[in-house]
């Protein structure tokens, strides 16, 4: 592939804590928060935010996110389908 063939970077940061309580999106340590990377789509940030999800899944209070952040910085362009799971 040229460099005019490749597919579009739509950038994806994957991240997570504990929260202080499950009813309200605050971290207990913003210090502590787990950056799993960022992943140059939405299908290999969606795998990492699994994975981490899974893992965490016997701790109600650790949550983990996909940050849209190809909308930040070109916010005009948008992909239009994916959806940033919780969990």
């Amino acid at each position: 592939m040229t460099g005019s063939e490749k597919s579009p970077q739509l950038l994806h940061l994957v991240f997570g804590g504990e929260l202080e309580n499950v009813d309200r999106l605050r971290f207990a340590d913003l210090a502590d928060l787990d950056i799993v990377g960022i992943f140059p789509n939405y299908r290999a940030a969606y795998d990492a935010w699994k994975a981490k999800a899974q893992a965490t899944v016997d701790n109600a209070r650790i949550r983990y996110f996909i940050v849209h952040l190809h909308r930040l910085l070109d916010p005009e362009a948008t992909a239009g389908g994916d959806r940033a799971p919780t969990g």
